[in-house]
């Protein structure tokens, strides 16, 4: 399978080899689903937490004696029922940790790049060349490919890009990622994907089967 190849000017310049197992099959939503939540599941700290009537301070005293006054009886004034009680089942710690097998991690990674593919929403650029860290440098790229306010992720290759790294820190619609690291929801939240070649050839080699 074979993707075409611009430059950041907008121009055809050849074609990149790609596995079919990795940019050509058919996309197993329920799968990109799965590894979706996994991922933001994964991203919770689940440190939330309520005071219950055991953690309150106070209340432990009998308020008012149990007959004779001609209220309703009380036992401790923490119960929930009063202001500044305890939480009936409140929030408690606990992980949201969601595990998701390696076969289907790499199914969700593939469908979504299959998916971009399928759709004219993967782009392969041939160089990111730019002479400075400015973030008017990487803006008039995209302006020559038109993508100036779509939202964006850029998956690099080899050691990253630190020019482009830095350019790109000021516009909140791109993001940046190393092709190593993208995980599914880095690949698929975004309308256009942008790679080089050296991210082509990697994830060719890393995610066929």
């Amino acid at each position: 399978m074979k993707l075409k190849i611009i430059d950041i000017n907008g121009n055809n310049v050849g074609d990149v080899s790609v596995s079919e197992d990795v940019f050509g099959i058919e996309p197993n939503l329920p799968v990109v689903r799965q590894a979706i939540l996994s991922e933001l599941n994964n991203m919770r700290q689940g440190t939330h937490s309520a005071k219950n009537r055991a953690r309150v301070s106070g209340g432990g005293k009998k308020p008012w004696k149990q007959k004779g006054r001609g209220v309703a009886r009380a036992g401790t004034i923490r119960s929930p029922l009063w202001k500044g009680g305890g939480t009936v089942f409140g929030p408690e710690p606990h992980s949201y940790n969601h595990k998701l097998s390696k076969k289907l991690k790499r199914l969700a990674r593939k469908s979504v790049l299959s998916s971009k593919a399928i759709d004219g929403d993967l782009l392969v650029i041939d160089n990111f060349k730019l002479d400075d860290h400015k973030t008017s440098g990487f803006y008039s790229i995209l302006k020559n490919l038109n993508l100036v306010n779509k939202k964006l992720t850029i998956l690099i290759g080899g050691s990253g890009n630190r020019n482009l790294d830095m350019s790109t820190r000021n516009l909140r619609n791109v993001h940046m990622v190393n092709s190593k690291n993208a995980s599914t929801y880095d690949l698929i939240d975004c309308e256009v994907l942008i790679i080089d070649q050296d991210s082509a050839n990697l994830l060719s080699d890393s995610l066929k089967d």
